[in-house]
């Protein structure tokens, strides 16, 4: 049994849900569909999960969205449309999303989830409604009914383990499932959602449930890049890499994946095979738990930016007993996240997150680090981006680093900071911003240069 989880850019209009159809029927494997909202249809255009966001502060703030819900409800119209399916679907449709915009006493981010969540629920409908029509007995397959529980956390829910035995019990049914992603329910029956990118979540934990033998993501890529192919023109595509890699990946900013999605098809031993729903017979990019490296240390580049560090030195800053400790928690009470922390005998940085440090936090988190850990200097640099080196192959080459180095200082870049991870999988850079796009340049010519292009990785 394969789990097949299609995004937005497969469902957004009739003719990519047509495409679906054909690529579950092609493969008696597929009996499990996970369903994303409508995305775009064209640069211009807007996601359902937009419109329904809009459409629930509207409500929220002036008891009327009549502009917001004709919006969304026309997107679904023209679905139907295309598809040539009974035009009185819209109507129930209508009837369920009014519904949920009245229940408006609940808290404004569980309020939310609950709208969110209406532009998944009602695809699946649409689309079990389709198959069926189309002769494929197929059934819609609420989450409330399947048994998904999660954690009360709007916009950030986690599985609770009991659903994963719930789950296993939809081998029973026959012919194609249907299943909304995004959200699951609490054990109050009330709807939540994990984070953005969810309907990945909701297959990873799907494709656990029901041991599945595969967990297929089609997206609108024919694989994973070995870098952003909107900064290195035609890079290679991967063919197989691990878990560990995509994580690593998806944290420093690949955007193929939330960088969660995967964890419980992980924890499962359930290979990921990533495919183009507009050409589905590329073979993807498969995730697995082992592979062999025989591609070079490196899999992948990625790169984000948006960073700054707090650089702290105080001579014997190492024979201080709980410096750390009290640093951080100087962080912790100004409500501020760290990535990062290298350090040295006397010196540590800690690289975080720039929009978490607006101008008067970083006065009272200075101060208090002066005053309250007696430094001997403590400044803060902005405007920082971070690259990161991936590949399970590192741990057995020597000299990986050294290579990353010389390509950078071969171009020019001054090397903020370095920190390679216990796992020996990542090797992550600290630049000045402004060379991101040119370090990841330079880094991409070294570990995967014109003379490799030909084979894939």
């Amino acid at each position: 049994m394969k789990v097949v989880k299609f995004g937005g850019s497969s469902l957004s209009s009739g003719t990519q849900i047509k495409k679906v159809f054909d690529i579950i029927l092609s493969d008696p494997q597929r009996r499990i569909i996970v369903v994303s909202a409508p995305g775009k249809r064209f640069d211009e255009d807007r996601k359902v999960t937009d419109l329904l966001i809009d459409c629930g502060i509207h409500m929220r703030e002036s008891g009327q969205a009549n502009h917001q819900i004709r919006l969304i409800l026309n997107r679904y119209a023209s679905i139907i449309d295309e598809l040539v399916m009974d035009p009185t679907m819209i109507d129930d449709f209508e009837a369920q999303l009014l519904q949920t915009l009245k229940v408006n006493h609940l808290p404004i981010e569980k309020y939310l989830d609950a709208i969110k969540a209406c532009g998944e629920d009602l695809n699946a409908r649409l689309i079990a409604s389709y198959f069926n029509q189309r002769g494929v007995k197929a059934s819609y397959v609420n989450p409330l009914s399947a048994g998904l529980y999660v954690s009360d956390e709007p916009g950030n829910a986690q599985v609770l383990n009991e659903s994963y035995d719930n789950l296993f019990k939809l081998r029973e049914y026959s012919g194609i499932l249907v299943f909304p992603g995004f959200f699951g329910y609490t054990k109050d029956k009330e709807v939540v959602t994990f984070s953005r990118s969810g309907s990945d979540i909701t297959g990873s934990i799907l494709a656990n449930g029901v041991k599945a033998s595969m967990y297929e993501n089609f997206t609108d890529v024919d694989a994973v890049y070995s870098v952003n192919p909107t900064v290195v023109e035609k890079p290679k595509e991967i063919r197989e890499l691990t878990y560990r890699e995509m994580r690593e990946l998806s944290y420093a900013g690949f955007s193929v994946f939330h960088e969660e999605a995967l964890i419980p098809a992980f924890k499962a031993g359930i290979p990921v095979n990533v495919k183009n729903t507009n050409n589905p017979n590329a073979p993807g990019t498969k995730i697995v738990s082992n592979r062999q490296h025989t591609n070079g240390p490196v899999i992948g580049i990625a790169s984000d930016k948006g960073f700054c560090s707090i650089f702290v030195s105080k001579y014997l800053m190492n024979r201080e007993i709980g410096f750390g400790r009290k640093l951080l928690q100087i962080l912790e009470e100004n409500g501020v996240s760290y990535e990062h922390i290298p350090s040295g005998i006397d010196d540590i940085t800690v690289i975080l997150r720039e929009d978490l440090l607006d101008a008067n936090k970083e006065t009272v988190i200075i101060d208090r680090i002066n005053k309250e850990l007696d430094v001997d200097d403590v400044r803060v640099e902005h405007g920082l981006a971070l690259i990161m080196i991936v590949g399970e192959g590192m741990r057995h080459s020597v000299g990986t680093t050294a290579r990353a180095s010389k390509a950078l200082s071969d171009v020019g870049i001054n090397i903020e900071m370095i920190n390679q991870g216990s796992s020996e999988v990542s090797i992550m850079f600290g630049i000045k911003a402004i060379d991101e796009h040119k370090a990841v340049n330079a880094l991409y010519q070294e570990f995967f240069s014109p003379s490799l292009i030909g084979a894939n990785v």
